[in-house]
C-alpha cells in the first residue's frame, strides 16, 4: 500500500476533553486539555491547555474558561482555530523545518455531519495546516490499538472518549457497522455532579467530579466499598461543606450512562454480519479511550455481551497513535467516502 512521502506531518486527536498531537517518527509530542481561557472584554485568548484548565472555577467575571469542542464537534469555531494553531506551533517547535506548513490528519466522531467535518478541517487550515484530512475516531483507535484493520477479519473497537463513545466493527480497511453516541466521560462527570447535588444538597465543580470518577469511580457495584471526602458548597446554607461519598454511590450515579454504552455495543453487534460476528466472538472486543479506565467497565460489557473484553495497552493514546500512523497510508483514506481532504 502506498505511503505518504511528506517529511512533516501531524496526527491530531482533537478530543472534547484533551488534545494529543502525534509527530511521525517521534510519537506523541503534545498532550493538553482542550480548554481555552478567553477575555470577554477584549476577546483575547488568555491561556490554552493546562494553564486554562487550572483556571476553571477561579476566574474573575471577564475571564471565561470554555471548552470549544462539545461532544467531539466544534462549538466555537474561532476559538478552536486559535487553540489548534497554538497546539500545532507547540508541536512543531522541536522541528528543524518550522517554516514549512505541516500536513495534518484529524480524527472525527463516526457520527459527524459533513458540515461539522468541514468545520474541523477548515479550522486546521486556518491554524496553518498545508493540507488537512479526517479519519473516523473508531478507525484511528483500532489502528492505534494494533488491531488487524487491513485483514479480512472482524475487529470490534469501543472507544469511550470525553464527548462521544464510538463503537465500530472494522474489516479490510473499512468500518462495516458503527454506533456513535454523545455519551462518554464528560457525561459521567455531569451525572456525578447531579447525583451529589440531589442526594447531598452539595454543589461541586467539574474538576471535583472528574477526580471522584478517577479515584473511586466504578461501572458496577464494587466488591469493596471505598469512601472519600469531597468539598463543595452547601445548597441550603451557601457555605463550604465536606461530605463523604462511596464508590457504591458513584456506581449508582453512573448506571444510566453505562447502560447507554452497553446498548450501543449491543446495537452494533446486532447489525454485524454473521461471519464478522463470529470473528469478534473469538477475538473479543477491545476497549480504548479514557473511559476504558473506569473500574469494571470491561467486566460489565463482557457480562452483557458474553464476549471477552480487553483494554488496549495505551487507552488514552490509542486514537492519537492511530491518527498519526494513518498518514502512512493516505492513499487508502483518500479513496474512502467518509474521509475528506482540504487543501490550503
Amino acid at each position: 500500500m502506498a505511503k505518504l512521502s511528506f517529511s512533516q506531518n501531524l496526527g491530531i486527536d482533537l478530543g472534547t476533553a484533551n488534545t494529543l498531537v502525534y509527530v511521525r517518527k517521534q510519537g506523541i509530542v503534545l498532550r493538553e486539555p482542550t480548554v481555552v481561557a478567553k477575555n470577554t472584554d477584549t476577546g483575547n485568548i488568555e491561556a490554552v491547555g493546562k494553564d486554562a484548565k487550572n483556571m476553571i472555577g477561579r476566574t474573575p467575571g471577564n475571564i471565561q474558561v470554555i471548552r470549544p469542542m462539545q461532544a467531539g464537534v466544534i462549538a466555537d469555531y474561532e476559538t478552536t482555530s486559535t487553540m489548534m494553531k497554538y497546539f500545532i506551533n507547540q508541536a512543531m517547535k522541536k522541528r528543524s523545518f518550522l517554516a514549512r506548513k505541516p500536513s495534518v490528519m484529524i480524527c472525527v466522531p463516526t457520527g459527524i455531519t459533513m458540515v461539522e467535518e468541514r468545520a474541523v478541517l477548515d479550522a486546521a487550515k486556518q491554524a496553518g495546516a498545508k493540507e488537512a484530512y479526517s479519519i473516523s475516531e473508531s478507525f484511528a483507535a483500532a489502528i492505534g490499538s494494533g488491531l488487524p484493520v487491513w485483514e479480512p477479519t472482524g475487529s470490534m473497537i469501543v472507544d469511550i472518549g470525553g464527548g462521544t463513545t464510538e463503537v465500530a466493527v472494522i474489516s479490510m480497511g473499512g468500518v462495516v457497522t458503527s454506533e456513535s453516541i454523545r455519551i462518554a466521560g464528560d457525561n459521567m462527570d455531569e451525572t456525578i455532579i447531579q447525583f451529589i447535588r440531589k442526594h447531598a444538597n452539595l454543589m461541586i465543580g467539574e474538576r471535583s467530579a472528574e477526580s471522584i470518577k478517577l479515584d473511586i469511580g466504578t461501572a458496577s457495584k464494587p466488591e469493596t466499598n471505598e469512601e472519600i471526602d469531597i468539598r463543595g458548597r452547601d445548597l441550603l446554607t451557601g457555605l463550604p461543606k465536606t461530605i463523604t461519598i462511596s464508590s457504591e454511590d458513584i456506581a449508582e450515579s453512573l448506571s444510566d450512562t453505562i447502560n447507554e454504552i452497553v446498548n450501543a455495543v449491543k446495537d452494533t453487534l446486532e447489525k454485524t454480519p454473521p461471519e464478522l460476528a463470529a470473528d469478534i466472538m473469538e477475538r473479543g472486543i477491545v476497549l480504548s479511550g479514557g473511559g476504558a479506565l473506569l473500574k469494571n467497565i470491561d467486566k460489565v460489557l463482557s457480562d452483557a455481551t458474553q464476549i471477552p473484553v480487553m483494554i488496549t495497552e495505551d487507552p488514552l493514546d490509542s486514537v492519537a497513535i492511530g491518527t498519526g500512523r494513518s498518514l502512512d497510508y493516505i492513499d487508502h483514506f483518500r479513496s474512502q467516502p467518509n474521509v475528506s481532504v482540504r487543501y490550503n
